[in-house]
């Protein structure tokens, strides 16, 4: 039977001393053996507090060791972990913690105000705090409870849930994906095979763990790789890689260029990196390459979501080949479906879509790693899985050979005179301009065309650039029709914390009063 909450349990039997969280914001280290027994007298305490098995158990922090720990530990006794998002409001976090009714809803020192506020607003029986300027709580009760084995951890596993992530994605309301511990083992089985991970390897975890990107950590652990944890700083980045011989990371777009720019990047020891995997959107084909020339490692990308972890990927080799002059337009692709995923391109009654590169239809996903549905969601869930298949809601083309080149989300589709316009291949046109550092593009109302292209630009340091020279730029990979017709200069995108940009917070301004669901 899996269980993920009994990873601590082999790596502390197995390499006692050798640390299994690195947490560089606080400066501590736990080893395997520590970490195991902290988890053991945590799933204990839960249940001690009146925790039965499939209750939440809400977590509002950032990453920390504790954090990973009330993972493990939640699993370890038939609990669901409920993770929160803190960059939410106050009135957002109610709705969430009130749908998943948790019995326990435990937060960092950071976060009191908060909690505190949420405490006038839902009703959770027990709150506990951890921090040095906490109120003792979390340390209280793993000091007065138990350290054996907790009676459920034998029957958990399988099919029973681990945790619950809600995301509004790119599309709007927050929904609580459901995975359980078998969803979750296949979903690392896919990033293994792709990864290609060792036993030597060091993960550094650049997300936070209320997102999917912890699966990715958490497997890294189930190899028994120590895990550093930071909360992403493009400077103190290159240091932890260096001091902590980091070799294993996701980053997305943004995060790669702002590591790149810093000053005195190429004195940086960055020779324990093997490999960068990317993903939380596209990336333009030009900062792969310089991705690949600046880093000494190998690049893979991941294609996935909150809902079916990661689910394609562009392997290593299709990376180097690709900047040879092999198959250069894949760089352009999100690889082919991962080990344990079946991936097909549909239209609207599901039948697959022509392998020509160029028929557009939506992406569908049928694998042991899918989420099992969403929490109290009987509607959503009906709707995205159907006999089998998961349903994801993004456009996308694929070629002879089975490779995925995502067009766009089907809400982000712009339709301009009668013609489709993708917006990830204006995207990937805008981005040929050496200034930009990234760029988003919607549709706009246009009493002419019905929508018209805006392009929202974020430029690198220390660079210009006008509307005229992006514009001209784009036209140089573009129709005529599919160019922006306005460019707006920002200082930063709209993002939800997987990276993804949040085109319906762009879109909103000017759709208010019209008639287009954002």
């Amino acid at each position: 039977m899996v269980n993920i909450g009994r990873i601590p349990e082999k790596w502390a039997a197995l390499t006692p001393e050798r640390d299994a969280i690195v947490d560089t914001p606080s400066g501590r280290r736990m080893s395997w053996r520590e970490l195991d027994g902290r988890v053991r007298r945590l799933a204990n305490g839960l249940l001690a507090l009146g925790c039965a098995r499939g209750d939440r158990v809400a977590i509002l922090a950032k990453n920390s060791i504790e954090y990973q720990e009330l993972y493990y530990a939640a699993g370890r006794a038939g609990l669901v972990a409920q993770p929160l998002n803190w960059r939410l409001g106050v009135a957002e976090l109610a709705r969430i913690v009130d749908d998943g009714a948790p019995k326990v809803l435990i937060c960092s020192d950071e976060w009191r105000s908060t909690a505190d506020e949420l405490a006038r607003l839902v009703d959770v029986p027990h709150w506990l705090q951890y921090g040095a300027d906490g109120d003792g709580s979390y340390e209280d009760l793993l000091a007065r409870s138990p350290d054996s084995e907790p009676e459920t951890t034998a029957q958990v596993g399988d099919a029973d849930p681990f945790f619950i992530l809600y995301t509004g994605g790119t599309t709007g309301e927050s929904k609580g994906a459901l995975h359980t511990h078998t969803s979750t083992s296949f979903g690392m089985l896919n990033q293994t095979v792709a990864e290609r991970i060792v036993a030597t390897d060091v993960y550094m975890l650049t997300g936070q763990m209320y997102h999917i990107p912890v699966v990715l950590s958490m497997n890294y652990m189930r190899h028994g790789c120590p895990l550093v944890l930071m909360n992403f700083e493009a400077t103190s980045s290159l240091e932890i890689i260096e001091a902590e011989r980091v070799s294993a990371f996701l980053g997305i777009t943004t995060m790669l260029n702002w590591m790149m720019a810093v000053p005195g990047f190429s004195g940086y020891d960055l020779n324990s990196l093997r490999n960068i995997q990317y993903g939380g959107g596209p990336m333009p084909s030009s900062v792969v390459k310089a991705a690949l020339d600046s880093f000494p490692c190998t690049l893979i990308q991941g294609y996935g979501q909150t809902e079916g972890t990661t689910m394609c990927f562009l392997s290593q080799e299709d990376h180097a080949d690709a900047v040879r002059g092999i198959h250069p337009e894949r760089l352009k692709s999100c690889g082919r479906e991962g080990f344990v995923t079946n991936v097909r391109i549909v239209d609207p009654d599901g039948n697959p879509v022509p392998k020509d590169g160029v028929t557009a239809g939506e992406i569908v996903i049928r694998s042991e790693a899918n989420m099992t549905g969403y929490w109290n969601r009987p509607d959503l869930t009906k709707a995205t899985l159907r006999d089998g298949w998961m349903w994801t809601g993004d456009v996308a083309c694929w070629d002879s050979e089975s490779y995925v080149f995502i067009v766009d989300r089907a809400k982000d589709m712009i339709i301009s005179g009668g013609e489709n316009i993708y917006s990830v291949q204006v995207e990937e046109a805008v981005n040929q301009h050496p200034s930009v550092l990234e760029c988003a593009v919607i549709g706009v109302p246009d009493d002419e065309w019905g929508e018209s292209v805006k392009a929202f630009v974020v430029l690198k340091p220390e660079t210009t650039a006008t509307s005229e020279e992006i514009v001209a730029t784009a036209r140089q990979h573009l129709a005529s029709y599919q160019k922006p017709r306005s460019v707006e200069f920002v200082d930063a995108l709209p993002k939800a914390p997987t990276g993804k940009i949040l085109k319906r917070d762009l879109r909103r301004p000017y759709w208010a009063e019209r008639d287009r669901s954002v």
